[in-house]
Order: structure tokens, then sequence, then C-alpha cells
């Protein structure tokens, strides 16, 4: 099948390197002139696992290509909707301007019994208008609602083996076409049995948007217990083990520390809150305020902390920062915990060294007062305290003999609870993380 991918950031792009892997013909349409022509030569604009060889590999078929107009478009069956929806300036809505002018732009196009089908997060009622504009503008042409549920780190395997599949259907007969095309486009998937739900615009909506919240609220529990923790002598992580062995509860995201980031969990609450607001519905949302209140607080808590270990100041000491990105095996530096810990130090007048195997391209464009090293030892050198703020696995497997030997003073702040404390506190190193007890 012939389809046609607006938008090639990062969901985009996976998107149209999969739908190739999946035996169709694509095209990714994009603005951005330079994004168009590292895609084109095979060069991935950001990091993540996997997907410069899945570009590589579908390149190299004929049957991905990539372009700045969208008349390269036409005659595609299937046009997805990959852009971005980013949180307004000043506001917690969503700024949908985005997937607006995707879509205008598609009405250019369009042809009747071609399927537009949106996968960009957005705010419960975008699609039903959406729906209409394309009725409106192209008779016999339809709209359908698939949201994306990719996790960074995972996108190629999340897209072509997802845990369930979401279509957002128009009623009636219309629907069933539209399901009809899906499960074309889909087939390699859906065929194996992998669970689909096929449901109304505002459903399909919605679950992106729950499935981020749910998240984000057990993130911000944990770390709620790890407030309490400290308070009590408790040690959250052993809470969180104890809690976790209840099936009905779950171990999964029962990590306290320092709590989410980038570009989809706190933006995704926020908007959803907005939008509660807007239907007259924002009491039922009103939890997420303290959701998002608890998660900020990790945040200034792990500032506190570093300066308690730093003998009461920050002032002049030198402290490395392990981790820029919001999470690891991304360079993705959104709303990055990380770097405005970093930035808050530096505030306080410690000498901030910020290393990450992926973010510090990124991190240094958006933070330039920021100083960086190319590797852990070289952020360390010297320094009185070294905090693990991304929990990416060459910080977990540090040898904390070998790394004890470039620092000033043995304190660790395990940001992320991701390190093993008895080798380090055997290592002659004082260990502090948020929620754990000290002896």
């Amino acid at each position: 099948m012939e389809i046609s991918v607006i938008g090639c950031g990062y969901l985009g792009a996976v998107h149209a390197a999969s739908m190739v892997e999946l035996g169709h013909e694509v095209v990714g349409i994009d603005v951005d002139e330079r994004r168009v022509a590292a895609l084109r030569a095979g060069r991935a604009p950001f990091y993540e696992p996997a997907f410069e060889e899945l570009l590589a590999r579908t390149l190299a078929t004929g049957r991905l290509r990539f372009a700045t107009d969208v008349a390269e478009a036409a005659g595609a069956r299937v046009h997805f909707v990959c852009v971005g929806t980013p949180q307004k300036r000043g506001e917690y809505a969503a700024d949908l301007r985005f997937v607006d002018a995707a879509t205008e732009s598609l009405l250019q196009v369009l042809q009747p019994g071609q399927l537009v089908v949106g996968k960009s997060t957005v705010p419960v009622g975008t699609a039903a208008g959406l729906a209409e504009l394309v009725a409106e503008k192209v008779p016999g042409a339809l709209l359908a609602w698939n949201p994306e549920f990719l996790r960074e780190g995972f996108a190629v395997a999340d897209t072509l083996h997802p845990d369930r599949l979401v279509y957002g259907l128009p009623a009636g007969a219309d629907g069933e076409v539209a399901e009809a095309l899906l499960d074309e486009v889909y087939a390699p998937i859906v065929d194996p049995g992998t669970p689909k739900v096929t449901t109304d615009y505002a459903t399909a909506e919605m679950v992106k948007t729950a499935a981020n919240s749910f998240l984000a609220t057990k993130i911000s529990f944990i770390n709620a217990m790890a407030e309490l923790c400290e308070a009590t002598g408790a040690d959250v992580k052993q809470l969180a083990d104890a809690i976790g062995y209840d099936d009905r509860i779950g171990r999964k995201f029962l990590n306290a520390g320092l709590g989410f980031g980038g570009g989809c969990l706190p933006k995704d609450i926020r908007a959803f809150m907005a939008r509660a607001g807007e239907l007259g519905a924002d009491q039922a949302l009103t939890f997420l305020r303290e959701v998002d209140n608890i998660n900020m607080r990790r945040r200034i808590r792990m500032v506190e902390l570093a300066r308690e270990v730093c003998d009461g100041s920050l002032l002049g000491k030198r402290v490395a920062v392990l981790g820029a990105a919001f999470k690891p095996d991304s360079d993705d530096i959104r709303d990055s915990p990380a770097l405005n810990v970093a930035a808050q130090l530096q505030l306080q007048g410690a000498v901030v060294r910020v290393t990450d195997p992926a973010a510090v391209d990124n991190a240094r464009r958006l933070w330039p007062q920021l100083d960086y090293a190319a590797t852990p030892e070289e952020a360390a050198a010297g320094a009185d305290a070294v905090l693990v703020l991304t929990e990416w696995r060459a910080y977990r497997e540090l040898d904390p003999v070998a790394f004890g030997q470039v620092v000033r003073q043995r304190r660790v702040l395990d940001g992320r609870n991701a390190l093993d404390r008895e080798a380090w506190t055997a290592a002659g190193w004082t260990y502090r993380a948020l929620g754990r007890r000290t002896d």
C-alpha cells in the first residue's frame, strides 16, 4: 500500500521506516529541510536504539523516501499525521498548530476514498473537528485516530510489535471502511492476534492521555512515599519491593527518584487538566495537579540533598552530573529533571560539569551556560560530589573503586536509585538517595 507520513520527527520517522518494514511504500513529509536531508542520507536526526539500522535497511529497499513538498503525498491511500503537540507557552493546554497545519496541507492532495490517520496526542474533541473539516473539503475522504504508545529507547519495537492497537473510527459504514484500511496497513501486526480496540474518536484520543496520567500518578505516588520515608526513616526501595508483589499494584514504575520529564508525560497531564476544565469536568482531574507538584518537588529535594552532602553550601563546590537526557537510551532533553537540577546547582554557586552518552550536544544548545564533559571520569575529576541523574547502563555499571580515584570527595547522590548501594559504600563512598535510609 502507498502511505504518507506527515511530520518526520521522532514519531513520524520511526513510523515511516516501520511501515516500509511491514511491506508498504512510504513517503515521509517534513518542512524541516535539514531533517529531510539527514533522513535521505540514512542519518537519524535523534538518538534511538535500532532506528538508524532500520532506516538504512528500509531506504535500501527503494520503498522509503522523504520530501519537503506535501505534493509528494499525492496518491497515497493512507496519510498518517505524526506532528508534535507541545504545551502552549504560558498555559497548560496543548498547542495544536502543527496538527491543524498538517491536516490543512493534506487537503491539497487528499482524494475521496483516502484515509487520514491521526497519531499525535491531542485533546479529546480534536478528531471530531478535523473529521468535519476533511468531510467538508474532500467529500468521501475519511479520518481515523490511531494513538501512538512509543517508549523512547524502545520506539522501533513498540511500533513493529505493539502491545495493542487502538482505532478511533467514524460511525457506521465509514467506520468499517476506515477499519479495513487500517487492518490492511497493520496486517502483519493484526493477523498474529495483537489486541485491537475499535472505538469512537473521543475514547481513542483519551487512551494515550489516560495511560500517561496513570503512569505519572504511579511515579509520583512512590515519590510521595519517598518523602514520607525520609521523614520516618523508612526505606522506599524496600517499600516498593514489598507492595509491588501485590499483582494489583505491580512493581513497574515504582522506582522512586528524580521523577519524570520528557516530551510526553508532563505536557500530556497538563493538557488533560486543561481540556477537562474546558469541558466543565476539571474536578475529575484535580489530583493530577498534585501529581505534577510532587514530581517537581523531587528536583528541589535533590538540590537540597546535594547541599547537605556538601557540608551545607554549594558555593565553589565541584559537582559532577551524570546524565542530561530525561531518561536513558534517548537524547531527549525536554523537561529533563537532570538538566533542571544541574542548572539549579549552578545558580547556587556550584561548579557543575554535565556528561551524557547521547544528549550532550542537545543540552549544550539549550543550556550553553553549563560545562560539559565527554565521559563520567572527565566530569568527576576533582569533584566534591557526584550526582547520578539519568540511569544509563554505563553509569549503573561504573566501578566505584576505580571511579573513586578521580574525585576529591567520595560522595554520590543516586537520583534514580539505580546504583548498588552496598558496592559503593564498600568502596568508601558516602551514598545518598531520595527516600533511602542513610545507614
